[in-house]
């Protein structure tokens, strides 16, 4: 396959005049690319750094969109399922346009998309890359309540509650061993903006764990940002919450509730299975270099 089937471009209306309906056909697949998308159209193209971010669409031979890619620097490229041809391809067109990359998420299920980008890429760059985690999304089934909530209740997090925000943002960040590479400030102020986190609080009002949940885009909304600070754990403080979170998603009548897992947290896993939710497919997170 020759790189130049691959059309890029930094233009997000453009990328979502071809690729729009492309993503919506599996919104729950295509998750991470049509909620970024959204986020980037509501909060503007420097929403995640000051570099624009890169999109990328690949064609069949009718002219319909096969696969597609997204790259917000200074996170990974995250691309739909991609055989061994099209990821070479790729790999040789950001190549040959000098674009950077730190790393690539894809699904590991159908076809290894991110390791055949990998290696890929480390032989046409020389540079070698390794697995950072493995993750498990995850839709909601049936929705069931832990058999015996926490003392206490939830609540939409507001304005007052920015500064503990900030902070468990980076506790949240280094828990789940990724940089904070987004200011604490405007990562709490962009979930405030649409009342996208919400506490438990103990029956005194102080609170002890959260759950952030994006807007809807294509039907769906994803979960995340689940945390609950070391000292405070093994108590359902965050079974709580994700349960109230998705309880709140399912009664607004959206369609598919997911979240994605780092399979190496046999806790994380077992606590979401046993509120409702069910494996849908594998992905793989690579970095390169360092």
């Amino acid at each position: 396959m020759h790189p130049d089937a691959w059309h890029l471009t930094h233009d997000l209306d453009e990328f979502l005049t071809h690729a729009g309906d492309f993503l919506r056909s599996r919104p729950a697949l295509h998750t991470v690319q049509l909620t970024v998308t959204d986020a980037l159209r509501r909060r503007g193209l420097r929403a995640y750094s000051e570099e624009p971010p890169l999109f990328a669409t690949l064609r069949d031979e009718n002219g319909g969109v096969r696969a597609t890619l997204l790259h917000t620097p200074p996170f990974p490229v995250n691309a739909t399922p991609l055989g061994t041809a099209e990821a070479d391809a790729l790999a040789a067109r950001l190549v040959d346009l000098g674009h950077p990359v730190s790393g690539v998420s894809g699904i590991s299920a159908e076809r290894d998309t991110a390791a055949a980008f990998a290696t890929a890429w480390q032989r046409r760059t020389g540079t070698a890359g390794k697995i950072h985690q493995r993750q498990r999304l995850y839709r909601l089934a049936e929705l069931t309540a832990p058999e015996r909530l926490p003392e206490g209740s939830p609540r939409v997090a507001g304005p007052a509650d920015r500064d503990l925000l900030m902070r468990w943002y980076g506790e949240f960040m280094a828990a789940v061993g990724l940089p904070a590479v987004q200011d604490a400030g405007e990562w709490t102020d962009a979930r405030l903006a649409h009342g996208g986190l919400t506490l438990w609080e103990t029956p005194d009002g102080t609170p002890v764990s959260m759950a952030g949940v994006t807007p809807e885009a294509a039907g769906q909304v994803r979960v995340q940002a689940v945390y609950t600070p070391a000292h405070l754990r093994g108590r359902g403080y965050a079974g709580a919450v994700t349960g109230e979170v998705s309880r709140v998603a399912r009664e607004s009548g959206t369609e598919e509730i997911l979240l994605f897992t780092d399979l190496a947290n046999p806790t994380s896993n077992g606590l979401y299975q046993r509120i409702g939710y069910r494996g849908v497919a594998d992905f793989a997170v690579w970095e390169f270099g360092g």
